[in-house]
């Protein structure tokens, strides 16, 4: 399922780039709001690791379309 094109696509482009703005949202407003340790981590580590995951996905979804074969010539 990781292996289409059309799935990394959604991943990489759409699902993994909104979770890392809702998590740096939400990290910032724990920072404003007074749990400053909470919101660092959630900031620095849960909006990484799905900006990190964008980047994976779009690299994996360039590899897939590249082995893929021309299907309509």
């Amino acid at each position: 399922m990781l292996k289409k094109p059309e799935t990394l696509f959604v991943l990489g482009y759409m699902l993994l780039p909104l979770f890392a703005l809702i998590s740096a949202i939400v990290g910032l407003t724990m920072i404003l709001g007074g749990n400053r340790i909470a919101g660092i981590i959630v900031l620095v580590l849960v909006t990484q690791v799905f900006t990190f995951g964008a980047f994976f996905a779009l690299r994996k979804r360039k590899a897939a379309l590249l082995q893929e074969p021309d299907a309509g010539h």
